[in-house]
């Protein structure tokens, strides 16, 4: 299996889908890396060259925000919100949906223990 980056990209897959394996990178990301790079999208990725491997992890280091660097990033926006306060922060603490998502149903099963929502009134 190729390294990109400390992550095993699968070797029996094609370019341009087993770049997504990688946190922060899709479809689209992985497209315009093997454009720039002058790559082949449909080769499989066991035959990429020790070379390619390494311009790809250059690029990746270099241009982007992928894996570990992203995901802290993601944190620390999230404790910031929590932080302030805000209204966005307050979901995420309490563990309900946080993008305007019903929570009369479906919220509830996510996430383990059961959150309780205010009752209909009768």
């Amino acid at each position: 299996m190729p390294r990109v980056i400390g992550i095993d990209i699968p070797e029996n897959k094609r370019l341009e889908v087993s770049l997504t394996y990688i946190y922060g990178v899709g479809r689209r990301l992985s497209n315009e890396i093997i454009a720039k790079l002058r790559l082949d999208p449909n080769m499989r990725a066991h035959k990429l060259t020790e070379d390619d491997i390494a311009k790809i992890n250059a690029m990746l280091q270099s241009e982007y925000v992928v894996e570990g660097d992203l995901r802290r990033k993601v944190q620390n926006d999230i404790k910031r919100l929590i932080s302030i306060h805000s209204y966005r922060g307050m979901r995420h603490r309490v563990g309900l949906p946080v993008r305007g998502q019903r929570t009369r149903t479906n919220s509830r099963t996510r996430k383990g223990k059961r959150k309780t929502v205010a009752n209909k009134k009768k």
